[in-house]
């Protein structure tokens, strides 16, 4: 059972969401809110798998929200769902620790989708969002290396696999190590990057020109 919490202003949106994972089988909303001034006295109590949340919101922002709600559970996967698809809100988004990025027009099927995705390690974003990303790491990947920062051959291959879109499983059987063993490099890549998501690594991986 994937477990969701969706922070949203817009009841009728917010209440068709909850209606749309609690009808899908295996899934279950846990609770919905429309602040994170309201979330954080509950999260940790809640516990979710995955939470979606909007950009614009009343009270705190929906970015500086995920940057509170890591401090509590850092392993929790948050995707945000909004009608922005500017660069800096992204590119903010994905450090503050956010893992996926869709826009307010996706079909119940895809959302459903990415939050499967989402759930099992990956990155859902839509194709233009995707675009725009890469665009934007592509841009960022000038930046010269700093010298603190030094991933040794297997972290960085590690990395450039994740940064592809692969599994801790094809990873392992690549580098013919344990799937323990990847968990371990990508914690250790995690520290020397200051990230606690994969989505935050690849991104500050791109931008101190750690990744081609």
């Amino acid at each position: 059972m994937v477990r969701v919490i969706i922070i949203e202003d817009n009841r009728i949106f917010r209440e068709g969401i909850a209606a749309l994972i609690n009808g899908t089988e295996g899934f279950k909303c846990l609770k919905t809110f429309d602040k994170y001034e309201t979330l954080l006295p509950e999260i940790e109590k809640l516990n979710p798998d995955v939470i979606i949340s909007d950009i614009n919101l009343p009270g705190m922002s929906g970015i500086d929200g995920v940057i509170e709600v890591k401090k509590i559970l850092p392993k929790v996967n948050i995707m945000m769902l909004t009608v922005y698809e500017d660069d800096k809100r992204i590119f903010d988004a994905l450090l503050a620790g956010a893992s996926g990025y869709l826009s307010k027009n996706t079909s119940p099927a895809k959302i459903i989708e990415a939050i499967k995705e989402l759930h099992s390690g990956g990155s859902p974003m839509n194709s233009n969002i995707a675009n725009k990303v890469i665009q934007l790491l592509r841009k960022k990947s000038n930046i010269t290396i700093e010298k603190e920062i030094e991933l040794s051959f297997k972290e960085k291959s590690i990395l450039e696999s994740l940064a592809k879109g692969e599994n801790y499983n094809f990873i392992a059987d690549e580098l013919n190590i344990s799937v323990h063993t990847v968990r371990y490099y990508i914690k250790r890549i995690y520290e020397k990057l200051h990230v606690s998501t994969k989505s935050a690594a690849i991104a500050q991986a791109y931008k101190k020109g750690l990744l081609d």
